[in-house]
Formats: C-alpha cells, structure tokens, sequence
C-alpha cells in the first residue's frame, strides 16, 4: 500500500506524521511518498493534497504533468484528500478571485469554492466541528481557510461553520477547509484510512 502526498508546496511534512502515526494507529502496513514530480502518482493507491498556496499550487501540478496523473488516479477510484488549498484544487469552478487570476483547478468535484470564505480578519482559528463521519466533535484548524459555496447533489456535506461548507465528500474524493494535519487528533486521518484501506482490499 503506498500513499502519496503531493510535496510540491504547503504542509508536507505534516501530513506525513499525521498519517504515519495513524497507521501505527491502526497496525497496518503502508508506504507514505512524497511527490514532487510526474510518474509516481500512479503508482500510489491514494493521495493527499495538502494546504498551501492554491494558485501556485494549481500552476505547479500543471507544469509538472502532476494534475492529469491526478484526474486519472480519481478516474480510477481510488481515495484522494484535498485539506485548504487541496479542496480549491479538486473544485470544478471557484470564486472571482479564482477567475480573476486563472486559477488551474483539476475539477473533480461537483462544487464551488471560495477561496478566502474566513477572510484576513479571521485569518486563523480553531473551533469545535461536528463532522458527520465522528462520533464526537473535533478541534479543527482553520488558516485562511476557503469554504464550498455549492453543492452538487452528489456531493455529501459533512460539516459547516457559519452556514458555509467546510467538510465534504462525493465518491473518492474527500475534501476539507481545515488542516488535520496540525491536530494530534488522528481521527480524519484514519476516516480516510479506512477508505484507502477497504480500497486495496
């Protein structure tokens, strides 16, 4: 089982603790990669798309050949989490802001974002989520964070905050304005496990 996180900019190093501890978690046997160029997202069974700069991002994945070994890799099933800049990026249509600067999505998921839904007065906080997959409410992290504005009707929201969609996931794809990454709490990380897992089976 290799997982891969694409490294290219924003919290790499995170994300690979976080899902290294939740594996450890769970006793299972994975790889975890870091990617930065073409060829090896194929060879992965899933992928993370990390927070960062969306824009640079965007133009990165695309440059490097990266996004279009993406759209296969969802074409193919398998799992892929987008967190902050990552859900921008699996957005089939964003903001002015997004058009304004022709903005590169991989238009993956039936929805619209905002890219600065938080805005730079709130450019940073924590609140108490209530995410549809967990029992409990989990402390998520919020950094200049973006929000869905749209919903597609396959799309399943699986947490709000101020009315705006900050959680969601339509088939393979899971998508989040927060970063689990910078918790200890492993729990969004192993909820995509348990869809990686059941994926290699």
């Amino acid at each position: 089982m290799r997982i891969g996180v694409i490294a290219i900019q924003g919290n790499v190093s995170e994300h690979v603790e976080a899902l290294e501890r939740a594996i450890t978690e769970r006793g299972e046997d994975a790889q975890i990669i870091t990617i930065k160029h073409k060829g090896l997202v194929p060879t992965c069974d899933a992928l993370v798309l990390p927070g960062g700069e969306s824009t640079t991002l965007g133009r990165l994945l695309l440059r490097e050949g990266i996004a279009d070994e993406i759209r296969a890799m969802h074409t193919a099933g398998m799992p892929i989490m987008g967190t902050c800049a990552g859900l921008i990026l699996l957005a089939k249509e964003g903001d002015d802001q997004v058009r304004k600067t022709h903005q590169h999505l991989l238009g993956l998921m039936d929805t619209q974002v905002n890219r600065n839904a938080f805005g730079r007065q709130r450019e940073s906080f924590e609140t108490e989520l209530d995410l549809a997959f967990l029992d409990a409410p989990y402390t998520a992290v919020f950094i200049r964070a973006p929000a869905i504005t749209r919903a597609g009707k396959d799309v399943k929201v699986l947490a709000t905050v101020d009315n705006m969609i900050v959680a969601a996931e339509q088939g393979n794809l899971l998508a989040l304005a927060f970063h689990p990454e910078l918790t200890s709490d492993s729990r969004v990380h192993q909820y995509f496990l348990d869809r990686v897992f059941i994926n290699g089976m």
